[in-house]
């Protein structure tokens, strides 16, 4: 059984001796030995030289009928003298169903073959850097894509089946064969079993869930960007966040070969995903923070607070659940939309993820456990850290909206509003966040808005946040959105923008090494930046239906009362001292979620509405805040008054949700 990266001592003296002897035995070989406290892997090994190979691993499910079980093939590129040294390495594994029909990175790269099938080139920089450092990189092809066998189930058993499979066959428990069809046989003779998962987006989305089989072997998990509950990919609380189910991803990211055989596969995902918003037993499969108890690997997880693809609540929800149940975690939070860190924070990603898979595959004692535990971008390529997060001083603060003297213009703070007190608005599927936040102080139609006077100093808001609201429809059904917001000038990325928060340069920097036909050398990034009145920070949505029942929508009671709690997003923000903090209650945030059926008014009933927000300090630190009146921050002359979003912007054209 793999030694875990916790029994230090004894890994640094195995590796040593390991090395050691593989050197007196090979003594023309690089040198390779467990360096001192402090140092890293160095790359000692040759790129040109390394051995690429194709494997086919039985996963032991038959997905796409066809009577035999579904073979999935895994591209392997490793250094060659650590087998010849008799020596065992770990590997770095990016599970994917996008190496064919769309490309990985900021520059959408395939993987390429020769004329005989061999891979030629891998995408990304993973391979180009670890190989020579004494890491194999595994690029593994889900079920239903590119050279494999079965059909794509979009997070499914067959999705995390395929990428569980090769690690099983990593560590001598599965079946692996030279070609999709034969019967030679393929041993990871190579390997020690140690196994890293990364990727983004879908292929972070795989590695957490394979990490909550609790598999034995794998060691750690770098999810970017990735889901959580595949639920609340499609739907927040009964409320469609798109207008498609995931039978349309399948389709899209499956082979030709696959997407012809595999009709009853997609007709499952249409009948197990109703559009009703219920829950299922097909979303009850797809949901790993269940199972976060389960999970040995240690968690490096990144996530953008505003990424409206892959959206806050999955990183939030995901991160409670594994601290709940114990597991060893680090996070990266940026200002960025669907971004992986090589492309918002380049050189200090590579130095941190090099750390991390040192220590955590190689068993390096090089401090990295005992580093601050977040980092965070606070302004745009600013960073600050934390110990721990949510820092330990956050608390849990109750905030309640009042009446103001303008209709649907109130206060927020501690006191409870007196029985009687209501506000109401009307759904206008039309506008969304950014345009109830340009009118947070006039009384609109559309919203409720709730604001603090200036602060006297900053607040810090860390972690997720809730609001129970009661409210009485005019209509059978309605959906509900909470939003918060800083209101005062900032300069941010602009995460509404193409890029999501970064602008591609035509400059490349290149890391690692080289071969015919697989550089290691990407365009640079810079930050896109936009000058703003206010920032919308943090986020939840509704269907109002779901009042009795999380989990079953029902037709609501015009003129009556409905008690429905709202998940906030998780965030780590802090309003600077003179802008004000917003809680604001609409109905349909256009382009973020789907209208319902009708254009209800719903009347809030405020005595018996509160939020409950993270604050870092607790009641002190809001009160504290709060006490006095500071001189409200003017607003900048040439500025946006808030980033306008394009609906399209995380969808392909059709108007349908990628993850990639």
């Amino acid at each position: 059984m793999p030694i875990h990266v916790r029994d230090l001592r004894l890994v640094r003296v195995l590796l040593l001796a390991g090395a050691l002897l593989a050197a007196l035995l090979a003594p023309v070989s690089p040198a390779y030995a467990a360096p001192p406290d402090g140092e890293e892997s160095r790359p000692v090994h040759a790129y040109e030289n390394a051995v690429r190979e194709s494997v086919w691993v039985d996963t032991r499910i038959d997905g796409d009928g066809d009577g035999r079980t579904d073979r999935v093939a895994a591209d392997i590129i490793r250094p060659r003298e650590p087998a010849q040294q008799g020596r065992k390495i770990p590997v770095i594994m990016d599970a994917s169903p996008y190496y064919q029909c769309c490309g990985r990175g900021n520059e959408s790269q395939k993987k390429t073959y020769d004329e005989h099938g061999n891979v030629v080139r891998f995408p990304l920089y993973l391979d180009n850097y670890f190989v020579p450092r004494g890491y194999a990189f595994v690029a593994v092809d889900l079920a239903g894509t590119s050279r494999s066998d079965g059909c794509v189930d979009v997070g499914g058993r067959s999705d995390v089946q395929s990428a569980k499979a090769v690690v099983d066959w990593l560590n001598g428990r599965a079946k692996g064969y030279t070609t999709r069809t034969g019967g030679e046989r393929a041993k990871a003779d190579w390997s020690n079993g140690r196994t890293g998962m990364i990727g983004k987006s879908y292929d972070g989305t795989v590695a957490n869930g394979v990490a909550a089989t609790g598999v034995e072997g794998l060691e750690t998990i770098v999810p970017i960007g990735a889901i959580s509950s595949w639920y609340d990919y499609y739907f927040q609380q009964g409320a469609p966040l798109y207008d498609s189910g995931p039978e349309w991803l399948s389709d899209y990211v499956e082979s030709p070969a696959a997407r012809a055989r595999c009709g009853a596969v997609q007709q499952r995902l249409i009948d197990g995903a109703p559009r009703s918003g219920d829950r299922t037993g097909l979303w009850e499969e797809r949901d790993h923070v269940p199972d976060a108890d389960r999970v040995k690997a240690s968690v490096f997880l990144v996530h953008g607070m505003q990424d409206l693809n892959v959206r806050a609540k999955h990183f939030g929800q995901w991160w409670d659940a594994l601290g709940e149940a114990g597991v060893e975690r680090k996070i990266w939070l940026s200002q960025t939309g669907h971004v992986d860190p090589f492309d918002f924070r380049r050189e200090d990603w590579v130095r941190t993820l090099h750390r991390w898979f040192d220590h955590e595959l190689l068993g390096y004692d090089n401090g990295i456990d005992e580093e601050p535990m977040a980092d965070i971008e606070r302004a745009p390529d600013r960073w600050t850290t934390d110990r721990h997060w949510p820092p330990q001083a956050t608390g849990t603060v109750r905030l309640h909206p009042g009446k103001g003297e303008q209709p649907g213009v109130g206060t927020l703070g501690p006191q409870r509003a007196p029985a009687g007190a209501v506000e109401s608005f009307t759904d206008d599927p039309r506008r969304g966040e950014a345009d109830w936040a340009a009118q947070v102080d006039q009384s609109t139609p559309d919203k409720a808005s709730f604001v603090t006077g200036p602060l006297t100093q900053d607040l810090r808001l860390s972690g997720s946040s809730q609001i129970t609201v009661t409210a009485t429809p005019n209509a059978t059904s309605a959906h509900l959105s909470a939003v918060l917001v800083d209101l005062g000038p900032d300069t941010i990325r602009d995460y509404t923008g193409s890029g999501e928060g970064i602008n591609t340069l035509d400059e490349r920097t290149c890391w690692g090494a080289a071969r015919p036909g697989d550089s290691p050398c990407y365009r640079e990034t810079e930050a896109d930046t936009a000058d703003v009145d206010f920032t919308v920070f943090a986020r939840g949505w509704a269907d109002l239906g779901t009042y009795a029942d999380p989990d079953k929508g029902r037709p609501l009671t015009p003129g009556k009362r409905h008690t429905l709690t709202i998940d906030i997003a998780a965030s780590d923000h802090v309003v600077p001292k003179g802008h004000r903090l917003a809680l604001i209650v609409a109905g349909t945030d256009a382009g973020l979620i789907e209208p319902p059926a009708a254009r209800p008014q719903l009347t809030l009933d405020l005595a018996r509405t509160q939020a409950r927000l993270p604050l870092v300090g607790g009641a002190r630190a809001f009160a504290e805040a709060t006490r006095g009146a500071a001189e409200p921050e003017q607003p900048r002359e040439s500025r946006y008054e808030g980033l306008q979003r394009d609906p399209a912007a995380q969808r392909v054209p059709g108007g349908v949700p990628f993850i990639g």
